[in-house]
């Protein structure tokens, strides 16, 4: 009776005796900003930080000298060897205080490596990374000769959210600064910025990646980027590619994006996706992040989705094999090439291309499909999927996604971002089998085990 009494405790108070020890899910990384929070609470940590402000203030004015830089590693040593959830936060990009974010990940790695440049700073473990979910973008039927990239602009005009910040941007990057011949760059890329991580990926991403046959296409699809501002020069002389990757980096948001890039799209001939990471939409998402930097790619004809930078590497002197690898990033790069081929053309997906597993269920609608079943799971049961079952849900979702079509559109969100609007073709899969908790059942288990055990 002593357990009966217990276990109806912890039924009523909401707690449940089995949910922490059945399914243990390894945690997120922690925010920089709650890191930070966590920090400023301790005086001794907040005056290591500061003093890294103060570091970061003066390398930005001038290269540090061998006694300041060595001062400034010894704060920063300290600081991390007592916060050590400092160095493991990551940021999400698109959110409200990302800037912010990112500006507590660089100050704690003040003089970072070469390699830690190459490193992104964003959470990509909520993100779901299949191609499904970006696809969808693209049209399930092309009629020869139509002019895909001027239909996507269509459906995104139809869409309130989508044309209001589209027609924002091109006014930013159309209008010149007055008694100028030049644009306002910065507000152009604002502007970029805002239309990638509000508008739903369906409309964003189908009018950057639209698929074209002819050159009108071409050049509609071209201009969507506005290269006449966001990445241009006005005197149409192209900067140093490492010139250009060096102004970036002393941008926390820029460095940030840039690293990104270059850590998921990684090529590698040894994945069918042509990816180190094997996994396409992580590519195309770093990708689409760079536009609206300094970085800015777009495509380099009306003929090809062939992509580039705007620079060269004329005059990079001994850095000539630095600069090659950083424009081959762009040009040569079998993982983008084939994100954008595969988006363009979904039926082309190679089918030996294994996605990234789906979400897993909530612990609270595991352990209700188990006592449906009238069993009570062990402290140490780890619910896993069969073989059968899981071909059986990959090949649902794959006729799930191969549809293509919108029948209505979804309702905007102001906290929907590029990088979470991905899921609705997982979340949608897994609320058609999840079935809301059953407390009756659950009571009347627990009374007739507690029965038969008394």
């Amino acid at each position: 009776m002593i357990l009966l009494w217990t276990v109806l405790g912890l039924f009523f108070t909401g707690a449940s005796p089995f949910s922490a020890p059945i399914f243990p899910f390894p945690p997120s990384p922690t925010d920089c900003v709650e890191a930070h929070r966590v920090c400023s609470i301790d005086p001794q940590c907040e005056a290591l930080y500061r003093g890294l402000e103060l570091c970061a203030a003066d390398a930005a004015v001038s290269p540090l000298g061998e006694q300041a830089a060595a001062e400034c590693l010894e704060r920063q040593d300290a600081l991390l060897s007592k916060h050590s959830s400092l160095l493991a936060c990551k940021c999400q990009r698109g959110f409200r205080k990302e800037e912010q974010c990112l500006r507590i990940y660089w100050r704690v790695r003040l003089l970072p490596e070469d390699y830690e440049l190459e490193i992104s700073p964003y959470d990509n473990t909520l993100m779901d990374t299949r191609m499904a979910s970006l696809v969808a973008a693209s049209p399930s039927k092309q009629l020869d000769g139509e002019n895909q990239c001027l239909k996507a602009a269509q459906d995104c005009g139809l869409y309130e959210k989508c044309g209001s910040l589209r027609s924002e941007y091109v006014l930013a990057c159309t209008k010149r600064v007055p008694q100028t011949n030049r644009c306002n760059q910065h507000k152009c890329h604002r502007a970029l910025r805002r239309f990638l991580e509000r508008v739903p990926e369906e409309y964003s991403l189908g009018v950057l990646f639209c698929p074209c046959t002819n050159t009108m296409c071409g050049e509609r699809r071209r201009k969507t980027i506005v290269p006449s501002c966001s990445y241009q020069e006005m005197d149409g002389i192209q900067p140093n590619c490492l010139h250009q990757q060096n102004f970036c980096r002393r941008d926390d948001l820029c460095r940030s994006r840039l690293a990104d890039f270059l850590q998921n799209c990684q090529p590698s001939p040894l994945k069918a996706s042509g990816c180190l990471r094997d996994s396409a939409g992580l590519c195309l998402r770093a990708y689409t992040g760079l536009i609206g930097t300094i970085m800015t790619p777009n495509y380099i004809s009306n003929s090809s989705a062939d992509v580039s930078l705007w620079c060269n590497c004329e005059g990079s002197g001994n850095q000539w094999q630095d600069c090659l690898r950083l424009q081959h990033m762009f040009t040569h790069n079998s993982c983008l090439r084939n994100s954008i081929s595969w988006m363009e053309n979904p039926s082309s997906l190679p089918a030996d291309i294994t996605p990234p597993p789906a979400p897993r269920p909530s612990p609270l609608v595991q352990e209700d499909e188990l006592l449906s079943n009238n069993h009570l799971p062990e402290h140490n049961d780890i619910v896993e999927e069969t073989e059968e079952e899981e071909e059986l849900r990959t090949q649902m979702e794959e006729e799930t996604d191969e549809g293509g079509q919108f029948d209505v559109i979804p309702q905007y969100s102001e906290r929907a971002t590029i990088s979470n609007l991905g899921s609705s073709v997982a979340g949608g899969a897994a609320s058609l089998t999840a079935r809301p908790p059953k407390p009756i059942l659950l009571l009347l288990l627990l009374l007739s085990a507690c029965l038969s055990w008394g």
